[in-house]
């Protein structure tokens, strides 16, 4: 297992308090948890993935997702056994659109 955390500066977005789980955990596919968190404007990611040595893709897929979100005071915790950067994209939207009720 490799753990990849990053931290995004300058969102706009603030969402609701109650956290949204989105996904599960099993072969090709990822778990996202979101949650409002008091963190100075920042939006943190933290993956936890059984896929070593692809932490350039998920920093390419993970900024831009926040380029369309603009997410600030944002935590998000993924699981992941493999899933494809469309997969995460998909993943991360559904939590965000769950908690939202709208698209980027």
């Amino acid at each position: 297992m490799e753990t990849l955390n990053f931290r995004f500066e300058h969102g706009q977005r603030r969402l609701p308090v109650v956290p949204q789980l989105s996904g599960v955990v099993s072969s090709g596919n990822l778990e996202v948890l979101v949650e409002s968190a008091a963190l100075n404007g920042a939006c943190m990611i933290e993956i936890r993935t059984a896929a070593r040595g692809f932490a350039p893709i998920w920093e390419a897929v993970l900024g831009d997702f926040q380029q369309r979100w603009q997410l600030t005071d944002v935590r998000i915790a993924i699981n992941d056994m493999g899933a494809t950067p469309a997969v995460v994209s998909l993943r991360l939207d559904q939590a965000l659109q769950a908690m939202t009720g709208s698209a980027p």
